[in-house]
């Protein structure tokens, strides 16, 4: 059980896989007004920076649950490097239908709403871990305008036009749900280039290492059109952020 292996080297280097950067990670923290000692369950926490750095510095407990081998690893060893490891676990496992022993303050999927469907299937699997009065966070695309053609929204790895909404879209459809959106943070331009432009850097450190893998061919021909592709498609089209809900 794994993700495909071009995203564990592409972004092997990443402590943050979607486009946000530790600011705004901490601004978010701070915007839902964490409580020590609230428990947050992260369904594909990657390589745990959220947990571990709100352990650090707001107090919480948790748990992350992470398909990808490599990212549970790595998490593991930053909840060890920020001294937070007795407060949260990450487990190697398919988050899809995950629930919690425990009923926790805040769910989330910042950005692996797949795992449920889409976003109202990964709605529906969160409330099963949340206690009353709890928040749900979801990550999610947005398109910055929508793409004239299909093949550009290709471009930004949608599988059509359809895949996402425009913001207000995107915010009344989670209205239309029966919650209140009661917080947002919006990845800026900066996020966006951080996390897709470091990937370039580590895939080709890895094709020097590792010239006769059999993978090197996808991972050259991904070194070599993600740049144009990134600057062309998504930089323009694509947003990205985390929305707070709560239950009506």
């Amino acid at each position: 059980m794994d993700i495909p292996r071009i995203f564990t080297i592409s972004e092997s280097a990443h402590r943050i896989h979607n486009p946000f950067t530790p600011e705004k990670l901490a601004t978010l923290g701070a915007a839902l007004r964490l409580e020590p000692g609230t428990r947050v369950l992260d369904l594909g926490s990657g390589s745990g920076e959220m947990l571990c750095t709100w352990a650090r510095d707001y107090g919480i407990s948790g748990a992350g649950i992470d398909m990808s081998q490599l990212f549970t690893e790595q998490a593991k060893r930053r909840a060890d490097a920020l001294g937070v490891a007795d407060r949260v676990a990450f487990i190697h496992a398919d988050a899809a239908g995950y629930v919690a022993d425990e009923k926790v303050g805040v769910a989330a999927c910042v950005g692996a709403t797949w795992i449920g469907g889409g976003i109202v299937g990964t709605i529906e699997l969160l409330a099963k871990s949340l206690c009353t009065g709890g928040i749900i966070l979801i990550g999610e695309p947005y398109w910055l305008q929508v793409p004239p053609t299909e093949e550009i929204a290709k471009g930004c790895h949608a599988g059509s036009i359809a895949d996402f909404l425009l913001l207000p879209e995107l915010l009344a459809s989670l209205d239309n749900l029966d919650y209140d959106v009661v917080e947002m943070v919006l990845a800026n331009q900066d996020g966006w280039d951080r996390y897709e432009a470091a990937k370039w850097l580590t895939m080709r450190r890895w094709l020097e290492t590792n010239p006769d893998d059999a993978f090197a061919k996808e991972v050259r021909a991904e070194l070599t059109s993600a740049p144009r592709r990134y600057a062309t498609y998504t930089r323009a089209y694509l947003g990205w952020g985390v929305f707070a809900l709560m239950s009506r």
